[in-house]
């Protein structure tokens, strides 16, 4: 018998307590649209009764593909309190991407924004299990040629604000399902469950330092881990979320300005946006920015810090909910050289609070030595990493083989326990028998100041194998030799690239990752 005082975990908690707490605080803000929390509780009600008057049952699947607007937020609260399983699509997607995600996920129903529309149209009526499609009008990019078909409001218009419990009965059953990149084949669909969703939002609101007055601007995409639980993690702790359409500089800088935006997470090229649009300015105040995807260099995390911003690093996978570690910052580290300490910051760090251990294993899955240069894998398990691939035995079971879900990093352990990561496993370069981490000749070709941003790959070399070539984006003037021997004058002389090519842009994906394999198809 289940013991009375035994609470499933769920987020929907996170917004029946808010309401309650701070009814008439804002919640959401969007453009001229204020919503308070009150209402964001009433809408995400009559949504979910609008998706149960849909034909949504108890662990369907509802697909939604929408930019950072406030229906995508509510999202997150209404499907899963209608009992079904949220599949947040990226936006970016092809048509044959979002065409496989539907049909693999058994999506029942679609939420689609406007402009987003045409992207599903050619393959609409060819969809497995979709039975309607519900398209959402953002007026700042309203779309076209939509016709007459299902709008929001009339998903709206079919629920009521009748009070439905804002809980679950397993706290294990599958709230989202995320889908990886697929850049090594199809994607596949992460299993998030309501107990996972819940425990990471407390660690975002921890080692992210959430307030209920602080407001936080949707720079990272909602559609990427769930945003990192943050659509929870925010409303949970009563902050405002500021949604923003499109990542722009002047955007962001402009929203800054008119909102007091306290935080925003994103990929360190989001940070780079930022530091670099023609808007940026010293702040009066402290910003936090919670940064993950690729490594910082230290070189970005002082320019952060000079202008008034404070950077929390994290680092996860979609597998883990997103941010899995955290580097948390050492008091001792204030009095060190600003280089030193930036150093030190640009790890990856230890288990955030509301994880397991993080580990850095060999082959045999034995522990590393803390020596900063054994390499092994870094592996996770606990509440915070998926409860397996959806539809997918086999590649779940591979991925947990010994007990541990493996990441596909390498990295080193640091004599004081932190984590540091050296490559991902397939770019890790060989040259002559030697490792070379691309990381680290990234982060040494970024701190010449006239470097925007880089990514190093391996090419074949017939004398050495391999050797790491540099693609880089300039700021300034510098030449590739004047690089070259910036980066002998930085690292060890062998892991310098002997070759550099200037470049406009690095391919990336839609959360800001460079992708390293467009880069190894060309010539």
């Amino acid at each position: 018998m289940t013991p009375v005082w035994h609470t499933p975990l769920t987020p929907l908690a996170l917004l029946r307590r808010s309401a309650q707490v701070y009814p008439d605080h804002t919640a959401i803000v969007y453009g001229e649209r204020r919503t308070t929390y009150a209402e964001f509780a009433a809408e995400v009600t009559r949504v979910a009764h609008g998706l149960r008057g849909s034909g949504i049952q108890p662990g369907d699947r509802v697909a939604y593909l929408l930019p950072n607007l406030p229906e995508m937020l509510v999202a997150h609260f209404a499907v899963p309190l209608a009992g079904a399983v949220l599949v947040a699509i990226n936006t970016r997607l092809s048509t044959e991407e979002i065409r496989y995600i539907l049909d693999h996920s058994g999506a029942k129903l679609l939420v689609v924004d406007a402009a987003l529309h045409p992207r599903v149209a050619p393959v609409a009526s060819g969809l497995k299990s979709v039975e309607e499609i519900i398209t959402v009008i953002d007026p700042a990019d309203p779309g076209d040629g939509v016709g007459s078909g299902v709008r929001y409001d009339d998903l709206l218009a079919r629920g009521t604000e009748a009070p439905i419990p804002w809980e679950v009965a397993d706290e294990e059953s599958t709230i989202s399902i995320n889908y990886t990149s697929g850049t090594t084949g199809r994607p596949k669909g992460v299993q998030y469950s309501h107990r996972g969703a819940y425990l990471n939002s407390f660690g975002e609101i921890v080692h992210s330092g959430f307030t209920p007055e602080s407001v936080y601007l949707w720079t990272l995409p909602m559609f990427h881990c769930n945003g990192w639980c943050t659509p929870w993690a925010v409303t949970g702790i009563g902050g405002t979320h500021v949604c923003l359409r499109e990542v722009r500089g002047d955007r962001i800088w402009e929203l800054i300005g008119e909102h007091g935006v306290t935080h925003l997470n994103g990929a360190p090229t989001v940070v780079t946006t930022i530091m670099r649009a023609e808007q940026a300015r010293q702040l009066d105040y402290q910003l936090v920015v919670t940064t993950a995807g690729a490594p910082p260099s230290p070189t970005t995390i002082l320019q952060m810090e000079r202008m008034g911003f404070r950077i929390v690093h994290v680092y996860g996978l979609t597998e883990t909910y997103g941010p899995y570690t955290v580097n948390q910052y050492q008091r001792a580290w204030d009095g060190l050289d600003p280089e030193e300490r930036a150093r030190l910051q640009s790890r990856q760090g230890v288990g955030m609070l509301q994880t397991d251990a993080v580990r850095v294993v060999d082959e045999q899955m034995g522990d590393v030595p803390a020596d900063a240069t054994t390499m092994g894998e870094v592996v996770m398990r606990g509440n915070n990493v998926m409860t397996g691939y959806y539809d997918d035995p086999a590649a779940t079971e591979k991925a947990f083989e010994g007990g541990w879900f493996h990441s596909g990093d390498l990295g080193v352990v640091h004599p004081d326990g932190y984590v540091e990561l050296r490559d991902r496993a397939k770019d890790i370069v060989i040259s002559g028998g030697e490792n070379i981490s691309t990381i680290e000749v990234e982060q040494a070709v970024v701190s010449h100041p006239a470097v925007l941003e880089a990514a190093v790959i391996g090419v074949p070399d017939e004398e050495w194998g391999e050797r790491p070539k540099a693609f880089v984006v300039l700021s300034g003037e510098a030449t590739p030799e004047e690089l070259i021997e910036h980066v002998k004058s930085t690292i060890a002389r062998y892991k310098a690239p002997r070759e550099v090519e200037i470049v406009e842009s690095l391919p990336k994906t839609s959360t800001g990752k460079i992708q390293k394999f467009e880069l190894r198809k060309r010539p």
